[in-house]
């Protein structure tokens, strides 16, 4: 099999694409531990569990939302409950699950953090780009992750390829 190295073209645009990636983590992460005290993942799992419905989820569901180990969000939420912001209760239908609960005091944690959220956000991606760069972006990254997750029909990852895809049994909450 012959190596099909990257043109000086896609080169750019990989090392880009890093660097801008990193940047833009980085940028995220710092705002929300001066305003929240908590890493982007901590906000993250708060932010995802206030759109559910009875601001609860599975935690495997959770996992395979954010795309992170089930062990990686076991430690995560252990933190977040630990401050008050998440608390775990059992799944009704299958005991082997539980589910994870956003608090009052998360939901005010999350109130007051994320206007300076969406607005480092803003600053540092969607202020630097035109209204069809926006379209672009979304359209680029979502084709990306479709082929990563296997949902383009071109045989991406396989569900036990991946850690957070796993088959659970339904819970009622």
């Amino acid at each position: 099999m012959t190596t099909r190295w990257l043109t000086p073209q896609e080169q750019r645009a990989w090392r880009a694409y890093l660097a801008a990636s990193r940047l833009l983590e980085d940028a995220i992460d710092r705002q929300l531990q001066q305003e929240g005290g908590m890493p982007h993942l901590f906000y993250s799992v708060l932010a995802n569990l206030s759109e559910a419905p009875g601001r609860r989820l599975r935690m495997t569901d959770l996992a395979e939302t954010l795309k992170i180990t089930r062990s990686r969000l076991t430690y995560g939420v252990t933190r977040l409950e630990r401050d008050g912001l998440v608390r775990r209760e059992t799944c009704g239908q299958d005991r082997r699950s539980s589910l994870a609960v956003l608090t009052d005091e998360g939901r005010a944690v999350l109130e007051r953090t994320a206007p300076g959220h969406v607005e480092t956000v803003r600053a540092t991606l969607f202020d630097r780009l035109t209204p069809e760069q926006v379209g672009q972006l979304e359209e680029i990254c979502a084709g990306i992750a479709r082929g990563l997750q296997g949902d383009d029909g071109e045989g991406g990852a396989a569900a036990e390829d991946v850690p957070w895809r796993r088959r659970s049994s339904p819970c009622s909450g």
